[in-house]
């Protein structure tokens, strides 16, 4: 079973590297990720992976142009190797005049993100969680699902002195049970622990929204109220961070929020964080080059205020970097990984018996960009939509095809529910966020499924 290196050992290995000779700078990424995945389908358990991986990244800067090379060799041959390789990459590409430098001597906040019980369970542990979660599945059901654990070290090293060393563990949950005639129950749980996840409280939960779901109706497209669960919310909001909140693409222009800074671009319901030292976070307090990671308010009570900055996007907008760099090479600029969305003061019952005429979603997939300066993605709703009239849920309905603008379906936000959950929409960040019930989201047509 693989453990910690611990930051003796990566210091000795980036040391080697640090020591290269004839550059400007030298900076080095250590991640090594281990973890098992169990899957199942049809109640029973077909696939249980276990994967170790080390990846050192090294970065060199020299007379204004950059190179990075990679290895797996955690030693200090493969880094110094790794370094002479990025050193010839730098000699050879053209110089980069945005490039900001590498990050200074900084502290980094304090996190108790590691979880040694998460970072050594063995797939036994995994197949008794999932027998606890298919052993809820009702005759005629069958589930089918994850369950993953992940342990997680990152360190970074650079010739401006910095070092920056933090583990984290991580544990998912993601089932479907389907089955009857037609209905589908979907439920996705994540944490830093995985003793903090109840698959049979899961299971049941699945269970319930598939029995519930059975024999959907028909129901023409169009625009209706619509309660969304976390797992649809988290879509919005991982996809509005993808078109709106980093620093290159607001200051370059591209952003859906480029040039709204103060203004109003949702409900006043609607407030928006990216803090990686919140407890239960997933990942480490500084970001891929090194600098300590900052709390940030992007929307507060509808209000935009700011994105998030890696060094070179701060550098181009005259700010300073707020810890949210992605590993080097990035054509993308700085991303938020630890997005929350502050709960409010309703319940899902309470958002059901608020709605007139209007759609219980329990998550979409396969969603994608439309028009990113306009935030309009489209997709699909999935595995448990129901028609609401009159305050009460009426029947399953078949599921839409949707086409919106997220920052309209914030802005047309009436309701937030008091409890949050932890969703991942992309797989390298998980938000926490609550239901919401929206005025008027737009159905674009009708699925046979």
């Amino acid at each position: 079973m693989p453990g910690l290196i611990g930051p003796d050992q990566i210091r000795a290995a980036a040391d080697a590297a640090l020591a290269l000779k004839g550059v400007d700078g030298v900076e080095v990424l250590l991640m090594h990720e281990w973890g098992g995945l169990t899957r199942f389908a049809s109640s029973s358990i077909h696939q249980s992976t276990w994967r170790e991986d080390t990846g050192l990244r090294v970065r060199v800067v020299s007379r204004g142009r950059v190179g990075v090379a990679a290895t797996n060799q955690l030693t200090p041959e493969g880094a110094r190797e790794a370094a002479a390789s990025a050193k010839e990459m730098a000699e050879v590409v053209s110089p980069d005049p945005l490039f900001p430098g590498l990050a200074p001597r900084a502290d980094v906040p304090d996190k108790d993100a590691y979880d040694e019980a998460t970072a050594s369970i063995t797939p036994e542990d995994r197949a008794e969680g999932v027998a606890g979660l298919v052993g809820q599945v009702g005759d005629g059901f069958h589930a089918a699902g994850s369950y993953e654990t992940t342990a997680l070290e990152v360190a970074l090293a650079n010739t401006e002195g910095q070092f920056c060393y933090q583990p984290v563990t991580s544990a998912s949950v993601t089932t479907l049970i389907s089955g009857g005639e037609g209905g589908a129950g979907y439920v996705e749980s994540w944490a830093a622990r995985a003793g903090e996840l109840d698959l049979e409280a899961i299971g049941r939960r699945a269970a319930r929204k598939a029995a519930d779901s059975q024999n959907p109706r028909d129901l023409d497209s169009g625009h209706y109220e619509v309660v969304l669960e976390p797992a649809a919310v988290a879509t919005l909001v991982a996809f509005l961070a993808y078109l709106g909140f980093g620093g290159r693409a607001l200051t370059e222009g591209r952003s859906c929020l480029s040039g709204k800074h103060g203004q109003q671009v949702a409900a006043p319901a609607i407030t928006i964080v990216d803090d990686a030292t919140t407890p239960g976070t997933s990942g480490a307090t500084f970001d891929f080059e090194g600098t300590p990671k900052r709390r940030v308010e992007i929307i507060r009570d509808g209000v935009f205020l700011d994105g998030v900055y890696d060094r070179r996007s701060a550098g181009q907008a005259g700010k300073e970097s707020t810890g949210h760099a992605l590993p080097p090479p990035n054509p993308e600029g700085p991303f938020p990984l630890n997005l929350s969305v502050a709960g409010g003061d309703a319940t899902e019952d309470e958002m059901v018996a608020a709605t007139e005429r209007g759609l219980l979603v329990t998550r979409f997939h396969y969603s994608n960009v439309v028009h990113p300066t306009q935030s309009i993605i489209t997709g699909m709703t999935r595995d448990g939509t129901w028609l609401i009239e009159n305050g009460e849920i009426k029947h399953p309905v078949k599921n839409f095809r949707f086409t919106q603008s997220i920052l309209e379906a914030l802005t047309n936000t009436e309701m937030v529910s008091k409890e949050t959950e932890m969703v991942s929409e992309f797989f390298f960040s998980a938000s926490r966020v609550p239901a919401i019930k929206v005025s008027k989201f737009h159905f674009t047509g009708r699925s046979d499924h």
